[in-house]
C-alpha cells in the first residue's frame, strides 16, 4: 500500500494507505481530489442514510466512508473509527 498525504482536514486522515488494485486503476488526480472532498466531510456518492451517519460519527468517533467514481472506477474511502488510518480502496478489495 502507497503513502500519501492530505492537508487542511475537518478529522483527522491518520495514516492514509491505498490498495494495489485502487492504485493500479485511478489517477493521481482521482485519489488528490477524492481525498479532499473526504476530508472536508463531502462523501461523494453515498446514500442519505448513509451520509447521516458520517455526520453522526464526526460527533461519535465511529468510521467514516465516502464513495466516489462510477463503473469500473468506483472506489471507496473509509477512516476507522479511531482516525489512526485511511484506506482508498474498490468495492471489491473490501
Amino acid at each position: 500500500m502507497k503513502q500519501i498525504t492530505v492537508t487542511l482536514t475537518t478529522f483527522p486522515l491518520g495514516q492514509i494507505v491505498i490498495t494495489s488494485n485502487a492504485q493500479s486503476i485511478l489517477t493521481a488526480s482521482e485519489i488528490d481530489e477524492a481525498l479532499r472532498r473526504h476530508a472536508r466531510g463531502d462523501w461523494g456518492n453515498v446514500c442519505e442514510d448513509d451520509a447521516l451517519l458520517n455526520f453522526q460519527a464526526l460527533e461519535s468517533g465511529d468510521r467514516l466512508l465516502s464513495d466516489y467514481g462510477t463503473g469500473p472506477r468506483r472506489f471507496w474511502i473509509i477512516t476507522e473509527a479511531d482516525r489512526s488510518v485511511t484506506t482508498i480502496l474498490l468495492p471489491q478489495d473490501y
